[in-house]
């Protein structure tokens, strides 16, 4: 008998309780740092060292920061479920709890990709990149991250993954952020659907959805009463 097909979409309050700072939130980056200065193709543009000076100060937090209760969690339903992790986050905290399906639709903090060719991506092993660092082609190495005003490729391929889902649990995302809040509403109206996080929303047009109302390793806690 094949496995139930569980879909896992995360957001920043999963990682926020490993210590990387959300950017919505009171204190924190983008209070630091405006975004159109780091966080666009116009700003890399305009400044490519202050853009990649910002991820290499982000880099730093990831490379710091371990999983918590919440990412192991979800790699440990893979015994049970064919898991596919879905997430908003640019950190590798899912994979390095153990998450073997991980689709990133804002790109990968720890990856990097030739500014002129997109299909050439690097891997890093170490959080600086300098400016002068290239591909094999010749141009600067920018971060593998998808910018504000850029199109979100994965978003087509996670839409696709979603129409098949028999269970779906969304963490630590307000939901505000499209397209990808979106991704619950392509779920089928049948299945359960889980929603965790301290927040209030108006998803009365949902079906079957539980609200648990907690952070992300609390409201793991409560869900496993569910499973």
């Amino acid at each position: 008998m094949s496995k139930k097909k569980l879909i896992v979409f995360t957001g920043a309050g999963i990682s926020a309780e490993s210590g990387i700072k959300t950017f919505r939130d009171s204190g924190g980056l983008w209070e630091e740092f405006r975004i159109e200065d780091v966080a666009t193709p116009e700003a890399w543009k305009k400044d490519p060292s202050k853009v990649t000076q910002f991820y290499n100060f982000r880099r730093k937090q990831v490379m710091d920061a371990k999983p918590n209760e919440a990412h192991y969690f979800f790699a440990s339903l893979e015994k049970k479920y064919d898991v596919q992790v879905i997430t908003q986050n640019i950190d590798d905290l899912h994979e390095r709890a153990g998450s073997k399906n991980v689709l990133h639709l804002h790109g990968e903090i720890m990856k990097v990709r030739s500014s002129l060719d997109p299909n050439l991506i690097y891997k890093l092993k170490k959080w600086e990149v300098k400016i002068g660092d290239k591909c094999e082609k010749g141009s600067q190495l920018r971060p593998h991250i998808v910018w504000f005003g850029e199109m979100v490729p994965n978003m087509d391929v996670a839409a696709n993954i979603v129409q098949k889902a028999d269970l779906f649990i969304t963490v630590g995302t307000s939901l505000n952020v499209y397209p990808a809040a979106g991704l619950i509403e392509v779920a089928e109206n049948s299945i359960d659907k889980y929603l965790i996080d301290p927040g209030s929303f108006e998803l009365n047009h949902i079906s079957n959805l539980k609200h648990i109302k907690e952070t992300a390793v609390d409201g793991v806690r409560k869900l496993e009463q569910y499973l």
